[in-house]
Parts: structure tokens; sequence; C-alpha cells
């Protein structure tokens, strides 16, 4: 498989999923969510836990509910200040330049929130798209348009494009649609599929689209790409 496109998820993936940004943006998530249903915090956590899974997203979850003002919650969960717990990440701008190949980012999240963050670790110019929610019509990740969406916009296909995410259930969407994505770190409901260095041990085998392999971190990807290349 000759890979010419990297599809990255923007949170947990290009940075830490120990972040304070990220803790923040859970406790903003769920304050919104408490608020909209009038429960406790801890009520909105376990309504939220009950009810996800049957969703790509809490947004999608809350309009299936009856939020119409999508905007609303995305001032409330992404506030103009929250990078101010995010931390830079050294070397992260010289790894991505080192791919050597366009990138863009889908996200789940609005753009401004895309854009402070990728400013904030100053890779921003390295990405050619930032294919958001909207752009989805509020239908991101799992769902197919959201990912025929961004490989439109990162002039990329199926068969030479990787889409990397922290969440299986999104890897698992890309790979529906006959394409190759990366789990990065422990995933969320994550099988077990093999380490990096063992891929592609038979390397007469052919790469068959539709498949999601498992990486440590996005810093394994150059061991991923080698391999696939030889195959």
């Amino acid at each position: 498989m000759t890979v010419q496109h990297l599809i990255f998820d923007l949170d947990d993936t290009l940075y830490p999923s120990s972040s304070a940004m990220n803790r923040a943006i859970a406790r903003n998530m769920l304050n919104f969510v408490a608020g909209y249903f009038h429960v406790t915090y801890d009520e909105a956590c376990q309504l939220r836990k009950d009810n996800l899974s049957h969703y790509g997203s809490t947004l999608e979850w809350l309009m299936h509910e009856g939020l119409e003002d999508a905007e609303a919650y995305f001032a409330a969960v992404h506030p103009d200040n929250e990078t101010d717990g995010l931390q830079k990440a050294p070397g992260l701008r010289n790894f991505l330049i080192s791919l050597g190949m366009p990138m863009s980012v889908l996200t789940n999240a609005p753009v401004e929130h895309a854009e402070r963050v990728l400013k904030f670790l100053d890779i921003r110019d390295l990405f050619d798209a930032v294919t958001d929610i909207r752009d989805c019509d509020l239908k991101g990740k799992p769902y197919p348009g959201a990912f025929r969406k961004a490989l439109e916009r990162a002039g990329g296909t199926l068969s030479d494009t990787i889409f990397i995410d922290d969440q299986r259930k999104y890897t698992m969407g890309f790979e529906n649609i006959g394409g190759v994505a990366a789990l990065v770190g422990n995933g969320v409901g994550a099988y077990q599929t093999p380490a990096v260095p063992e891929i592609c041990r038979n390397h007469s085998a052919t790469v068959a689209l539709g498949h999601t392999y498992h990486l440590g971190s996005i810093y394994d990807l150059p061991v991923l790409l080698k391999q696939l290349a030889e195959i």
C-alpha cells in the first residue's frame, strides 16, 4: 500500500489525553448535559454513560433528545481560553514534518477549537485542511459522510490514505467503508490488534483495505508506514 495522505483526529491523538484541557472539556460537556436535563452533575455523568454508545458524539445524542442550539453547546464546551490547560508538545512539529506527506484533520469538535489547538501546538501550517463537525452537518465520525468529506478535502482516496484516531468506534467507521486506520493508545473498546512491529511479518501478503492497526502513539507511525510500503 502506498500511503500518500494522513488524516488525523485532533483531541487525544495529536496530544496526550492526560491534558488539563481535556479534563476541562469533559467537565464543561457534563455541566451542559446537567443543565439541559435539569439534573445533577453525577446524574449527567450516568446519563451520558448510558446513552453515548448509541451515538457518534455527545452533541448527536443531545440533538436526538431535542437540543436545537448546537452553537450554545459549542460555546459552553469550548471557551476561548480552553488552551490554557494544554501543554506544548516538544518534538511534535519536527516529527510531523518528518512524515513527509500531506496531512489534514477530521474532528467532531467545531473548527474554532481545532484552530486554537493546532496554533497553540505550532503545527497549524502543517495541515492542508480541517474538517469539523459543522462541515459534516453535525453528524461527524463515525458516519461515512464525515470520512468522505475529509477525504475530499485532503485530496485522498481510501486506497492511499490512513486515518488515525484514539477511539475504536471511529477507526471502525473508516474501516467499514473500506479504509485503513490506525488506532492509537489504548483506544476505547479496542480489540487486540497486533503490535506495530508484528503488523506485517509476512511481507508477501497483500494489504487488504478495511483494516485497523494498533499503535502505541502517533510516534509509531513511521514503522507502520514502512511496513505497509513493503507489502
